[in-house]
């Protein structure tokens, strides 16, 4: 079954529309791709393999294959290089460095259809063009790599083609989907350019015009904003009276999201936890260092937001006092806002909870039923699998609120998974009960901070453990709940190939 499994990955790495400089003077660069992966505990670069070199081309195919060890709870890193190869010398400092991408293993994955675009950079005050990078399993759980690239010499790349419609002038082109990552990178105001012709059996299609527009432009819907004059530029450069050759009118426009995991975050702001001004209390806000809070969530959550497509996550807090009454709050939206809690990326929670420390007062008990409440009700919305919530509950000791805590866990094993440092909650022994009801599933990951404290004081392997096992169980949290409810995977995208023309975003 295809989910977030311990995999080797053979990852199927293609890198259409890369516009890479050509670094040799009398003939087409001669590229290679050489994949690093980063150590946890070091984070030195180990070179991990390379593609073969293709000579003289613009479009080069790589053969080589890479297999990877992937797991859903590490953060793996990786580097690729590409350098246009100038001798037969393995030392990569004597041929031409095009550029450089870095991502994650599991941005690639957890990307819709597991293909993930990203900029190419590395060369000071030049556009080095873009890579697409796809993964795809192989035999349960097992993934190739590939990559292939393509190199062209104009500024707009390529990204659908409408089917012909025949003998009118008045045509009405099929609605289509496409990713806004294909469509212009999440830029929402990059250049989108749509060209129309006259199609022609032979092929010798008749170049009627063009005209530009932008996502958010077309985000607008039909509207007096999306008509727009479709002009030819040679046209308009030899007759003064020439205006368009026609109109063009945008008749819909939706946007869809398709989330696989929604990551909530809720932290313990109790008085146990000790004076944030103080070095001995885990908020401690030490200037130069993440405090204990900030490691585990650093850890945990710049794993799981590669794998929720928007990256916005909710975080919330409880046991406090809040300004500028002092009420005593369990469910408080680290960011302000009780409508619209959520945060951008890990480092938008970050920076809330740090602001939160500054506002509120430390104060109790320790409930955890509110929060987990909170999560259930976004979860009950959604009836058909498509989303999985996870809360990840970061707290310093005993639970107030236990009969009601156990109770909301029970109510929501039936479709939900929760992460709760508390022992006594996890279920890996006994499932928890409350009033001679089990919980459905094993909901509940008990994971104590201070166990992995590194000795030597290496903070990043600390970290690297504590995220390992906090989220080792979603993958067969997330398989028990949708083989209980006969949820299949969906079918996987069909295999990538480039548009021929249309279309085009700008690079």
């Amino acid at each position: 079954e295809r989910a977030f499994c311990v995999c080797l990955l053979v990852l199927f790495l293609t890198l259409p529309y890369v516009n890479l400089l050509d670094r040799d003077t009398f003939s087409k660069s001669d590229p290679i791709c050489v994949l690093y992966v980063q150590g946890v505990g070091n984070k030195e670069w180990r070179e991990f393999g390379r593609t073969e070199v293709i000579d003289n081309t613009l479009n080069p195919d790589f053969v080589r294959k890479f297999i990877l060890d992937y797991f859903f709870e590490e953060r793996e890193n990786l580097r690729f290089d590409l350098y246009d190869v100038d001798s037969k010398s393995p030392n990569l400092s004597k041929h031409d460095f095009l550029g450089q991408v870095f991502c994650t293993l599991g941005e690639i994955v957890g990307s819709q259809g597991s293909r993930l675009e990203k900029p190419i950079v590395g060369i000071p005050g030049k556009k080095c063009g873009t890579i697409i990078l796809t993964a795809e399993e192989l035999n349960c759980c097992r993934v190739i790599m590939k990559i292939t690239e393509n190199f062209f010499s104009y500024s707009f790349t390529i990204c659908h083609k409408t089917e012909v419609v025949k003998n009118t002038l008045n045509p009405v082109w099929q609605a289509f989907k496409i990713s806004v990552r294909a469509l212009c990178n999440g830029d929402y105001d990059r250049t989108i350019k749509v060209e129309v012709y006259d199609w022609d059996r032979d092929g010798s299609h008749d170049f009627i015009g063009e005209f530009t527009t932008s996502y958010r432009e077309l985000s607008r819907g039909q509207s007096q904003f999306n008509v727009y004059e479709v002009v030819n530029p040679k046209k308009k450069g030899k007759k003064e009276k020439y205006t368009n050759s026609g109109t063009v009118t945008l008749l819909s426009f939706l946007v869809e999201t398709e989330n696989t995991i929604n990551f909530t975050v809720a932290i313990d702001f109790t008085a146990s936890n000790g004076n944030p001004a103080q070095p001995t209390s885990l908020h401690y806000m030490n200037p130069y260092q993440l405090n204990a809070y900030g490691m585990a969530l650093k850890a945990v959550g710049e794993i799981v937001q590669d794998y929720d497509s928007d990256k916005m996550f909710p975080a919330l807090g409880f046991g406090a006092k809040l300004p500028p009454d002092g009420r005593i709050s369990h469910e408080f939206a680290l960011n302000g806002n009780p409508q619209n809690p959520y945060c951008d990326g890990i480092e938008g929670v970050m920076e809330a909870y740090y602001r939160s420390l500054k506002s509120v007062q430390l104060y109790g008990p320790t409930n955890f039923a509110p929060v987990i409440n909170h999560v259930a009700r976004y979860a009950a919305s959604v009836k058909d699998g498509s989303q999985y919530f996870v809360l990840l509950i970061v707290t310093d000791g005993v639970i107030s609120d236990m009969a009601q805590t156990k109770e909301s866990i029970v109510n929501v094993s039936s479709g939900h998974s929760v992460l709760v440092t508390m022992i006594e909650l996890d279920g890996d022994d006994v499932r928890v009960s409350s009033r001679g009801k089990y919980a459905e599933r094993d909901i509940v990951q008990f994971v104590p901070f201070r166990d992995y404290i590194d000795r030597s004081g290496n903070h990043i392997l600390s970290m690297a453990r504590l995220a390992k096992d906090v989220l080792a169980e979603i993958p067969e949290q997330f398989l028990s709940y949708m083989r209980a409810r006969g949820i299949k995977p969906s079918p996987a995208p069909p295999p990538y190939t480039p548009p021929t023309h249309v279309l085009q975003t700008q690079i």
